[in-house]
């Protein structure tokens, strides 16, 4: 098995993950931006649409949208945990009758037949933890979809920053006060990083170059009994696309959710989040202009595609 998949397997189901990132839409104003973007793309692109595959499906995001507008929905995730909390929300909802749940990884979809569903998605970026099969797994996202196909992979143009701004999270934090420990550890080691910072050009040029983030450490802490953060493989616009198109997908469109959020400061983020009225005008503005094909590839973290077959 790949140290890929073996290092995203652990990651992803340590216990608390499913709590954790079933609220990170309250935690994180970045996630609140492109989860609002996806929501915008599924609904308006479901007519014709009964049966969805939701790879990497999380703790039901999407699945239990998707489940409320009368689909039928496979929920296909390597966590355990996530998947647990999916059904106690899918019960919430009163839709746990209209989602499979299935665990697995996305490398072995061998199970599930050609066409065998009318949509399929792939978001917040699990495609990219399955290097280096990032290319055969949209291959088989592509094969087992009827009609339409939405993925969200990381971004390349928007993971630089990560190298370029230790403190860029930061910025895209809803409440310093919250208990969440990743929040607590941002706010409490925002001076030091900023004090520590030194630039590298060799460390973005080989992003640039490469398109991977992680390797040779992330191997060492998890043999060292770790749970080190995703291998994660970056995707460039054109890179992505012509990936889609070899594989026969037409009307292919780009998006790059969290372009336009990046260009504000996080005190002004937060005073927009906190007033309804501005966020709901905020976050239509966002979807406009984080469509458009000039900034696909400078969303927050992800590169969004949409396309038919």
């Amino acid at each position: 098995m790949d140290y890929s998949r073996k290092i995203a397997e652990r990651l992803w189901n340590m216990p608390d993950k499913g709590e954790l990132e079933s609220r990170r839409e309250e935690t994180f104003i970045d996630d609140i931006i492109q989860k609002s973007h996806l929501e915008k793309e599924l609904l308006s692109n479901l007519d014709g649409i009964r049966t969805v595959f939701d790879g990497g499906a999380g703790c039901g995001r999407f699945s239990i949208l998707l489940a409320k507008q009368g689909c039928e929905v496979t929920h296909f995730d390597i966590s355990e945990p996530m998947i647990e909390k999916a059904k106690e929300l899918a019960q919430k909802e009163g839709v746990l009758d209209k989602i499979t749940f299935v665990k697995g990884a996305l490398e072995e979809l061998d199970s599930f037949q050609d066409k065998a569903f009318d949509l399929v998605v792939s978001f917040d970026a699990p495609v990219s933890y399955t290097y280096p099969n990032q290319e055969r797994v949209i291959g088989e996202l592509v094969r087992i979809c009827r009609k339409r196909i939405m993925l969200s992979v990381s971004s390349r143009l928007g993971s630089l920053q990560y190298l370029a701004n230790p403190v860029q999270k930061y910025q895209f934090i809803l409440d310093e006060t919250c208990d969440d420990s990743f929040v607590k550890w941002c706010v409490g080691n925002k001076e030091n990083a900023i004090e520590t910072y030194h630039f590298s050009k060799e460390d973005v040029m080989k992003l640039w170059n490469e398109g991977l983030m992680g390797g040779d450490r992330e191997i060492a802490e998890y043999e060292q009994g770790g749970t080190p953060w995703c291998i994660t493989y970056t995707f460039m616009p054109d890179e992505l696309e012509g990936i889609l198109r070899s594989h026969g997908v037409r009307n292919i469109k780009l998006a790059g959710p969290g372009a336009f959020a990046r260009t504000l400061p996080r005190e002004l983020l937060v005073k927009i989040m906190n007033d309804s009225e501005q966020r709901a005008d905020f976050l239509a503005f966002c979807y406009r202009y984080d469509s458009n094909p000039f900034v696909c590839g400078m969303g927050k973290d992800n590169l969004f595609a949409k396309g038919e077959l």
